[in-house]
């Protein structure tokens, strides 16, 4: 038996319960792992919560994120012991998840932790982390380089947003944080930016063409926050767009793309390949300095998932929740 978040559906409304379950109940595949460590992101929130209809059939466990040890495996990739992570390909949306001491998956969706990473680690990176890098690794494969000029970072208290100024400040990237939070501005600082915008300044509606401000950006905000980051990006210049916390939609025109060579490149971690996805968690495990991790990272148990999913919903977290399945 092991326990795990469990959400049912009653008269419309998610409802997660704390549940011991018995091993059969997990669904197929050729690797069953012993779960160390989950981490909360937004989209675990929306099922949790049931914003947003993430999940369509229930009983459902979520957790879009795992890290654990190999308990039994018909791979010899993932043998009996060994450490691994596993982050998208639909687990925590369409195949239970991350929210449970054990889960059994299909052997390809697994990254074997590379050195310099614990189970531990890896959650406080996480998804979001994983993104991250995949956005950092896409304006450097297009030409921006510390000497480029600025990197924009938007929704920079999440999670992707944190993890990206801390990956562009060990590159030595000079970075300017976007956020709505004032009380976040010695957070992020701390993480490596050196400038600050409010998100309210970027928001407000521009011009096709405006000022050249930007070398590159990570975005993960969408709508009018990327229209003006498009519109501010200089000569040759990248955005690596792989969120739409503020809006999916995106009302622009083409002029910085034909009249600054500007390029929009979208990042998914989800289906990521595995070399990629592999060379992603190597470079993580060896940019990241340990003081970093505890900084990042406030830790929960299983029993408080449910209640930090709502306050992520209300905007009230910042950095990554990591949740620890071990007890």
């Amino acid at each position: 038996m092991f326990n795990a978040l469990v959400l049912h559906e009653e008269d419309g409304r998610t409802v997660p319960q704390i549940e011991s379950l018995d091993e059969h109940r997990l669904p197929t595949g050729d690797v069953l792992i012993d779960i160390e460590y989950s981490s909360l992101n937004y989209k675990d929130a929306l099922a949790i919560t049931g914003k947003c209809r993430i999940i369509r059939e229930f009983p459902f466990v979520p957790g879009i994120d795992l890290a654990g040890i190999v308990a039994e495996s018909s791979n010899p990739d993932h043998p009996v012991g060994s450490r691994v992570v596993l982050t998208g390909w639909g687990v925590g949306e369409r195949h239970w998840g991350g929210m449970a001491q054990r889960a059994r998956v299909k052997s390809e969706w697994l990254t074997p932790l590379p050195a310099g990473l614990d189970t531990r680690k890896a959650m406080i990176v996480g998804t979001a982390g994983l993104t991250a890098m995949l956005c950092v690794m896409t304006l450097q494969e297009t030409g921006i380089q510390p000497d480029s000029g600025r990197v924009l970072v938007t929704g920079a208290t999440g999670g992707v947003g944190s993890l990206a100024i801390a990956l562009l400040h060990q590159l030595g990237y000079e970075i300017t944080a976007v956020t709505g939070k004032t009380t976040a501005r010695e957070y992020l600082r701390q993480l490596g930016a050196s400038e600050i915008v409010s998100r309210e300044e970027m928001a407000t509606t521009a011009k096709p063409l405006e000022s050249q401000r930007w070398a590159g950006v990570v975005d993960t905000a969408g709508g009018a926050i990327l229209a003006r980051a498009l519109a501010e990006t200089q000569y040759g210049g990248c955005i690596a767009a792989c969120g739409l916390a503020a809006d999916y939609r995106l009302e622009t025109t083409v002029m910085p793309f034909i009249l600054r060579n500007v390029s929009l490149r979208g990042v998914d971690s989800v289906y990521c390949p595995a070399p990629r996805r592999a060379d992603a968690w190597s470079r993580l495990a060896t940019l990241l300095p340990a003081s970093l991790y505890d900084e990042l990272a406030t830790e929960i148990p299983l029993a408080r998932v449910g209640d930090a999913a709502g306050s992520m919903m209300a905007g009230q977290i910042q950095g990554r929740i990591l949740v620890n399945l071990r007890t």
